[in-house]
């Protein structure tokens, strides 16, 4: 069973290093990446583009897209869980009371509103912000807007750092 399953992720993993694949590689695993799951995508990125240097602006973009639908599907889950949460409430009449922390949170958000998903692209705040903005209900299309420029920049920015980096080493 092992050797199977091992052979299948090699396999996987082969496939999606071709070169016809991997811009849809790198939006898949951009796209999960922005959901809960702790994965990163900048080093697909950062791989893809020292394989391919004219494919710079292809792969940010793709990267940027993948990210963004990870962040929107991370909003829509937030949303949700506020929905199931008020019908939970509505049934068994009780509210849970917010913690020092939560209510801080919550305050913080409610006062930036989207544009604090400027910061979606910080590792382990940027995905449950996005979730949050879904629970408080904020305008789905900026919330959007915002995490695309956010997380844009982030990609510019990391693989500039990681090509300036890897030209040293």
């Amino acid at each position: 069973m092992e050797d199977v399953l091992l052979s299948f992720i090699h396999g996987l993993l082969a496939t999606l290093a071709l070169p016809q694949v991997g811009l849809s590689a790198i939006f898949a695993i951009a796209l999960v990446s922005a959901t809960l799951l702790p994965l990163g995508s900048e080093p697909a990125v950062f791989g893809y583009i020292k394989l391919a240097p004219d494919m710079f602006w292809a792969a940010v973009l793709v990267a940027t897209a993948g990210n963004t639908l990870g962040g929107a599907i991370s909003y829509w889950m937030g949303l949700g869980a506020e929905k199931a949460y008020e019908r939970w409430k509505a049934k068994h009449g009780k509210e849970r009371a917010p913690g020092r922390w939560d209510a801080r949170a919550r305050a913080w958000m409610s006062r930036l509103g989207p544009p604090a998903l400027l910061f979606s692209w910080l590792p382990v705040v940027g995905d449950p912000l996005c979730a949050a903005a879904g629970w408080l209900r904020l305008r789905f299309w900026p919330c959007l807007a915002y995490m695309a420029i956010g997380k844009f920049a982030r990609y510019v920015t990391m693989t500039y750092f990681l090509l300036w980096a890897a030209q040293g080493w």
